[in-house]
Protein backbone atom coordinates (compact mmCIF):
# COMPACT_ATOMS: atom_id res chain seq x y z
CA UNK A 1 0.00 0.00 0.00
CA UNK A 2 2.88 2.30 0.44
CA UNK A 3 4.34 1.69 -2.60
CA UNK A 4 1.07 2.21 -4.27
CA UNK A 5 0.34 5.67 -2.48
CA UNK A 6 3.54 6.57 -3.32
CA UNK A 7 3.46 6.01 -7.06
CA UNK A 8 0.41 7.66 -7.27
CA UNK A 9 2.32 10.99 -5.61
CA UNK A 10 5.16 10.39 -8.52
CA UNK A 11 2.68 10.18 -11.71
CA UNK A 12 1.51 13.53 -10.55
CA UNK A 13 4.49 15.24 -9.51
CA UNK A 14 6.94 13.52 -12.27
CA UNK A 15 7.40 15.12 -16.29
CA UNK A 16 9.33 14.60 -19.21
CA UNK A 17 11.75 16.68 -20.93
CA UNK A 18 9.42 19.30 -21.35
CA UNK A 19 10.01 22.22 -18.95
CA UNK A 20 14.13 20.80 -17.68
CA UNK A 21 16.08 23.77 -18.33
CA UNK A 22 19.63 21.93 -17.44
CA UNK A 23 20.89 21.02 -20.67
CA UNK A 24 22.93 18.21 -19.00
CA UNK A 25 19.55 16.33 -17.63
CA UNK A 26 17.68 17.43 -20.59
CA UNK A 27 20.61 15.85 -23.05
CA UNK A 28 19.95 12.65 -20.26
CA UNK A 29 16.85 12.54 -20.55
CA UNK A 30 16.38 12.83 -24.59
CA UNK A 31 19.69 11.02 -25.70
CA UNK A 32 19.32 8.05 -23.24
CA UNK A 33 16.61 7.51 -21.14
CA UNK A 34 14.06 8.07 -23.95
CA UNK A 35 16.49 6.64 -26.97
CA UNK A 36 14.44 3.95 -28.62
CA UNK A 37 17.30 2.52 -30.69
CA UNK A 38 16.46 -1.30 -30.56
CA UNK A 39 20.23 -2.49 -30.10
CA UNK A 40 21.25 -5.54 -31.03
CA UNK A 41 22.67 -6.65 -27.56
CA UNK A 42 19.15 -6.35 -26.45
CA UNK A 43 18.25 -10.04 -27.45
CA UNK A 44 21.35 -10.96 -25.30
CA UNK A 45 20.02 -9.43 -22.49
CA UNK A 46 16.20 -11.36 -23.76
CA UNK A 47 17.91 -14.66 -23.76
CA UNK A 48 19.80 -14.35 -20.48
CA UNK A 49 16.67 -13.15 -18.90
CA UNK A 50 14.17 -15.86 -20.38
CA UNK A 51 16.98 -18.73 -19.36
CA UNK A 52 16.79 -17.45 -15.61
CA UNK A 53 13.17 -17.88 -15.88
CA UNK A 54 13.13 -21.06 -17.17
CA UNK A 55 15.62 -22.01 -14.32
CA UNK A 56 13.81 -24.64 -11.88
CA UNK A 57 17.05 -25.04 -9.86
CA UNK A 58 16.88 -24.07 -6.15
CA UNK A 59 19.24 -22.91 -4.21
CA UNK A 60 19.62 -21.78 -0.39
CA UNK A 61 19.44 -18.31 0.28
CA UNK A 62 21.64 -16.16 2.54
CA UNK A 63 19.44 -13.12 2.85
CA UNK A 64 22.27 -9.82 4.50
CA UNK A 65 19.93 -7.36 3.99
CA UNK A 66 16.24 -6.51 4.33
CA UNK A 67 15.27 -9.51 2.01
CA UNK A 68 11.97 -10.02 -0.21
CA UNK A 69 8.33 -8.99 -0.05
CA UNK A 70 7.59 -11.75 -1.89
CA UNK A 71 8.90 -14.77 0.46
CA UNK A 72 10.28 -15.62 3.59
CA UNK A 73 11.20 -19.22 1.80
CA UNK A 74 15.36 -19.75 2.14
CA UNK A 75 15.24 -22.22 -0.76
CA UNK A 76 14.21 -20.88 -3.65
CA UNK A 77 14.61 -21.91 -7.62
CA UNK A 78 16.40 -19.74 -9.81
CA UNK A 79 13.02 -18.38 -11.62
CA UNK A 80 11.49 -17.10 -8.80
CA UNK A 81 14.29 -15.16 -7.96
CA UNK A 82 14.39 -14.02 -11.41
CA UNK A 83 10.29 -12.96 -11.45
CA UNK A 84 10.52 -11.44 -8.09
CA UNK A 85 14.10 -10.00 -7.08
CA UNK A 86 15.77 -9.87 -10.54
CA UNK A 87 15.89 -6.61 -12.60
CA UNK A 88 13.53 -6.46 -15.01
CA UNK A 89 14.71 -6.40 -18.69
CA UNK A 90 13.02 -2.54 -19.72
CA UNK A 91 15.51 -1.86 -16.93
CA UNK A 92 18.03 -4.07 -17.94
CA UNK A 93 17.97 -2.26 -21.11
CA UNK A 94 18.30 1.32 -19.41
CA UNK A 95 21.71 0.18 -17.98
CA UNK A 96 22.51 -1.01 -21.46
CA UNK A 97 21.74 2.53 -22.50
CA UNK A 98 23.10 4.16 -19.83
CA UNK A 99 26.27 2.67 -19.41
CA UNK A 100 26.85 3.10 -23.10
CA UNK A 101 25.83 6.91 -22.69
CA UNK A 102 28.15 7.63 -19.94
CA UNK A 103 30.95 5.51 -20.69
CA UNK A 104 32.27 5.19 -17.10
CA UNK A 105 35.73 3.36 -16.75
CA UNK A 106 35.05 1.65 -13.34
CA UNK A 107 31.89 0.66 -12.17
CA UNK A 108 30.49 -0.83 -8.89
CA UNK A 109 28.06 -2.42 -8.08
CA UNK A 110 26.70 -3.54 -5.00
CA UNK A 111 23.99 -6.28 -4.72
CA UNK A 112 24.66 -9.18 -7.99
CA UNK A 113 22.02 -10.71 -7.33
CA UNK A 114 21.60 -13.04 -10.97
CA UNK A 115 23.75 -10.48 -12.61
CA UNK A 116 20.68 -9.39 -15.02
CA UNK A 117 22.21 -5.14 -14.42
CA UNK A 118 25.88 -6.89 -14.55
CA UNK A 119 25.38 -8.09 -18.03
CA UNK A 120 23.79 -4.95 -19.39
CA UNK A 121 26.28 -2.79 -17.84
CA UNK A 122 28.95 -5.15 -19.63
CA UNK A 123 27.37 -5.18 -22.88
CA UNK A 124 26.95 -1.75 -22.89
CA UNK A 125 30.74 -0.80 -21.69
CA UNK A 126 32.93 -3.79 -22.29
CA UNK A 127 36.07 -1.71 -21.58
CA UNK A 128 34.87 -0.87 -18.08
CA UNK A 129 35.97 -2.87 -14.97
CA UNK A 130 32.67 -4.51 -12.82
CA UNK A 131 33.25 -4.48 -9.77
CA UNK A 132 29.80 -6.28 -8.08
CA UNK A 133 29.24 -8.04 -4.61
CA UNK A 134 26.70 -10.36 -3.39
CA UNK A 135 26.02 -11.05 0.10
CA UNK A 136 24.49 -14.68 -0.59
CA UNK A 137 27.15 -17.31 -1.45
CA UNK A 138 25.16 -19.48 -3.47
CA UNK A 139 23.66 -16.74 -5.71
CA UNK A 140 26.96 -15.57 -6.26
CA UNK A 141 28.32 -18.95 -7.59
CA UNK A 142 25.43 -19.77 -9.85
CA UNK A 143 26.14 -15.54 -11.06
CA UNK A 144 29.87 -15.63 -11.39
CA UNK A 145 29.58 -19.29 -13.54
CA UNK A 146 26.65 -17.74 -15.81
CA UNK A 147 28.67 -14.73 -16.99
CA UNK A 148 32.14 -16.55 -16.69
CA UNK A 149 32.13 -15.30 -20.55
CA UNK A 150 31.91 -11.85 -19.83
CA UNK A 151 35.54 -11.13 -18.79
CA UNK A 152 36.25 -7.82 -16.75
CA UNK A 153 34.31 -8.56 -14.35
CA UNK A 154 34.93 -8.65 -10.49
CA UNK A 155 32.37 -10.68 -8.26
CA UNK A 156 32.91 -10.31 -4.54
CA UNK A 157 31.00 -12.42 -2.00
CA UNK A 158 30.12 -11.73 1.26
CA UNK A 159 29.23 -8.72 3.72
CA UNK A 160 29.47 -5.15 1.25
CA UNK A 161 31.04 -2.96 4.17
CA UNK A 162 33.32 -5.77 4.88
CA UNK A 163 34.37 -6.77 0.90
CA UNK A 164 34.64 -2.78 0.33
CA UNK A 165 37.77 -3.02 2.66
CA UNK A 166 39.35 -5.39 0.33
CA UNK A 167 38.95 -3.59 -3.12
CA UNK A 168 41.47 -0.95 -4.23
CA UNK A 169 39.79 1.36 -6.21
CA UNK A 170 40.29 4.93 -5.30
CA UNK A 171 37.64 6.31 -6.81
CA UNK A 172 34.54 5.32 -8.95
CA UNK A 173 32.60 6.38 -12.03
CA UNK A 174 29.29 5.01 -11.47
CA UNK A 175 27.64 3.10 -8.26
CA UNK A 176 24.88 0.77 -8.28
CA UNK A 177 23.19 0.59 -4.27
CA UNK A 178 21.17 -2.60 -5.21
CA UNK A 179 21.68 -4.82 -2.34
CA UNK A 180 20.18 -3.95 1.71
CA UNK A 181 17.45 -1.86 1.13
CA UNK A 182 17.20 -0.22 4.62
CA UNK A 183 17.49 3.26 5.98
CA UNK A 184 20.36 3.04 7.92
CA UNK A 185 22.32 0.67 5.51
CA UNK A 186 21.91 3.00 2.89
CA UNK A 187 23.00 6.03 4.05
CA UNK A 188 25.98 3.77 5.56
CA UNK A 189 27.01 2.83 2.68
CA UNK A 190 26.44 6.67 0.67
CA UNK A 191 28.44 7.99 3.51
CA UNK A 192 31.53 5.11 2.91
CA UNK A 193 31.46 5.39 -0.79
CA UNK A 194 31.15 9.45 -0.90
CA UNK A 195 35.00 9.94 -0.48
CA UNK A 196 35.18 7.55 -3.73
CA UNK A 197 33.43 10.28 -5.70
CA UNK A 198 34.62 12.76 -8.07
CA UNK A 199 33.00 15.12 -10.05
CA UNK A 200 31.05 12.93 -12.79
CA UNK A 201 30.50 10.24 -10.60
CA UNK A 202 26.96 8.77 -10.68
CA UNK A 203 24.85 7.17 -7.60
CA UNK A 204 22.12 4.97 -8.44
CA UNK A 205 20.07 3.87 -5.59
CA UNK A 206 17.57 1.45 -5.87
CA UNK A 207 14.14 0.90 -4.89
CA UNK A 208 13.74 4.58 -3.20
CA UNK A 209 10.40 3.60 -2.65
CA UNK A 210 10.24 0.18 -1.07
CA UNK A 211 9.61 1.76 2.70
CA UNK A 212 9.62 4.62 4.00
CA UNK A 213 12.51 4.05 5.65
CA UNK A 214 13.91 4.07 2.26
CA UNK A 215 12.23 7.20 1.20
CA UNK A 216 13.50 8.76 3.86
CA UNK A 217 17.13 7.69 3.38
CA UNK A 218 16.86 9.18 -0.28
CA UNK A 219 15.06 12.46 0.73
CA UNK A 220 18.61 12.95 3.22
CA UNK A 221 20.55 11.80 0.31
CA UNK A 222 19.12 14.89 -1.80
CA UNK A 223 19.99 16.78 0.98
CA UNK A 224 23.19 16.15 1.18
CA UNK A 225 25.87 19.21 0.50
CA UNK A 226 27.82 17.39 -1.85
CA UNK A 227 24.62 16.42 -4.52
CA UNK A 228 23.95 19.04 -6.69
CA UNK A 229 21.28 16.98 -8.78
CA UNK A 230 19.05 14.17 -8.32
CA UNK A 231 16.50 12.26 -10.62
CA UNK A 232 13.55 10.62 -9.00
CA UNK A 233 12.07 7.97 -11.93
CA UNK A 234 10.35 6.24 -9.32
CA UNK A 235 12.34 2.56 -9.38
CA UNK A 236 15.93 4.52 -9.04
CA UNK A 237 16.74 7.80 -7.92
CA UNK A 238 19.94 9.50 -9.78
CA UNK A 239 22.83 11.59 -7.73
CA UNK A 240 25.14 13.54 -9.66
CA UNK A 241 28.04 15.76 -8.08
CA UNK A 242 28.85 18.16 -10.76
CA UNK A 243 29.83 21.30 -9.25
CA UNK A 244 29.03 23.10 -12.45
CA UNK A 245 25.41 22.03 -12.21
CA UNK A 246 23.17 23.97 -10.14
CA UNK A 247 21.15 22.30 -6.85
CA UNK A 248 17.67 20.41 -8.29
CA UNK A 249 15.79 17.94 -8.26
CA UNK A 250 13.87 16.69 -11.06
CA UNK A 251 11.06 13.78 -11.00
CA UNK A 252 10.98 12.01 -14.33
CA UNK A 253 8.82 9.35 -16.11
CA UNK A 254 10.95 6.83 -17.69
Amino acid sequence: MYQQKKYIQFLLKSSNQHGVHSPFIYDLITKCFYNKTNYPDYQKLKTYKQQLNKNKESISITDLGSGSKKTSDKQRRISEIAKTSGTPLKRAKLWYRLIQYFKPKHVLELGTSLGIATQAMHLGQPQAKITTIEGCPNIAEFTKKSLADYKGIQFLTGNFSQQLNHVNQQSWDLIFFDGNHTKEATLNYFETLLPAAHNNTIFVFDDIYWSEGMTQAWETIKQHPQVTATIDTFFWGFVFFRKEQGKEHFTIRI
